[in-house]
C-alpha cells in the first residue's frame, strides 16, 4: 500500500488512499498508532485516508496518533487537497472535501502541476456549548474555568467542526502548554475531550499560537485550532477581519467572513509503500 508523508507547517501527517475501501475503521485506528509511532513506524501526528463520498468530490477520514478519529484537521484539509490534486483522485483547483466536520471547500494555487498553497474554507464557528460538546447551556465565552484546585483560566470555547478551548495570554512561549493542555484536554466539562489553543495578541492583525492537539499532544502547527484562535480573538474585539497567525511551524492568514478562510503552505516529504 502506497502512502505520501506530508505537512503543513510541521504538523505531519501519512496520507493513504483508500478509495476501495481496503483499510476499515476499526484497522484506520489500529494502523494510526502504528504508524504514527516516531520510532518504530512513519512517524506522523495522524493518518489521512481518502474515501470515496455520496455528497463531495473526495471524502477525508482523520485519525490521531492515539487512534482516536478527529471530526476534522484544517493543516491536513490542505495536505489531502495536495494529494488529491497531483495523484489524479480530483483533477480540479477547487472542489469540496467531506468530512466529519461538514463539507469544506478549497482553493489550490498550482504551479508547473504542483499545488504549493491551499485556502480551505473552514466553515463558520459554533458557539455553543453543546457542539464542542461542553457541559452547561448556551455560550462560553471569556468565562472561568478551574483547571486545578489553585489553578482558574478565563476560556472561549467553540467549534470548527471539532472541539477548542482558547486561552488568552501574555507570552505564549513561556506558558505551560505540556502541563496545562493535557489536564484541559481530558477536563470533564469537555466529554469528547477538546483541543486548546494558548494565544497571545501581538496587535490588530498579529497572533501567536500554540495548540495542544487532542489525541496528539502539542503539535508544530494546527490549521482549525488558528481558525479558533482567530475567531475567539475576533470575537472578544482583540483582532481584525485579516489575522496572521505566527505558529511554532509558521505562518498561516486567516480572514473572517460568514465563514472562516484559513490559507497556507502544503508540502510532500517523501513517498514510500507499507509491508
Amino acid at each position: 500500500m502506497n502512502f505520501w508523508k506530508m505537512h503543513g507547517l510541521g504538523n505531519d501527517f501519512i496520507v493513504i488512499n483508500n478509495k476501495e475501501a481496503k483499510i476499515s475503521e476499526k484497522e484506520a485506528s489500529q494502523l494510526a498508532i502504528k504508524l504514527c509511532e516516531r520510532r518504530f513506524g512513519v512517524g506522523a501526528d495522524g493518518i489521512l485516508l481518502a474515501a470515496n463520498s455520496k455528497t463531495a468530490d473526495v471524502s477525508m477520514r482523520t485519525f490521531n496518533a492515539d487512534g482516536s478519529e478527529a471530526e476534522m484537521c484544517g493543516n491536513g484539509a490542505r495536505c489531502f487537497a495536495k494529494y488529491c490534486y497531483e495523484i489524479g483522485i480530483v483533477k480540479k483547483d477547487t472542489f469540496v472535501i467531506e468530512t466529519k466536520g461538514g463539507a469544506k471547500m478549497v482553493w489550490l494555487n498550482v504551479s508547473n502541476s504542483e499545488v504549493e498553497t491551499v485556502k480551505v474554507d473552514m466553515g463558520a464557528p459554533n458557539w455553543n456549548r453543546q457542539s464542542l460538546p461542553m457541559e452547561g447551556q448556551g455560550r462560553c465565552i471569556n468565562e472561568p474555568l478551574r483547571v486545578e484546585d489553585d489553578e482558574t483560566y478565563n476560556v472561549t470555547c467553540l467549534s470548527m467542526g471539532n472541539p477548542h478551548c482558547v486561552i488568552f495570554v501574555e507570552n505564549v512561549e513561556e506558558s505551560p502548554v505540556d502541563y496545562i493542555g493535557p489536564l484541559i484536554e481530558n477536563h470533564e466539562a469537555f466529554p469528547k475531550r477538546t483541543n486548546v489553543e494558548f494565544v497571545q495578541v501581538v496587535n490588530k492583525n498579529e497572533l501567536k499560537v500554540r495548540v495542544w492537539e487532542r489525541g496528539c499532544g502539542e503539535t508544530l502547527a494546527c490549521g482549525s485550532g488558528t481558525c479558533a484562535a482567530v475567531a475567539a480573538a475576533n470575537k472578544l474585539g482583540k483582532v481584525k477581519d485579516k489575522v496572521t497567525v505566527h505558529l511554532v511551524g509558521g505562518d498561516l492568514q486567516i480572514e473572517v467572513l460568514k465563514t472562516i478562510l484559513m490559507t497556507g503552505p502544503a508540502s510532500k516529504v517523501f513517498e514510500g509503500k507499507l509491508f
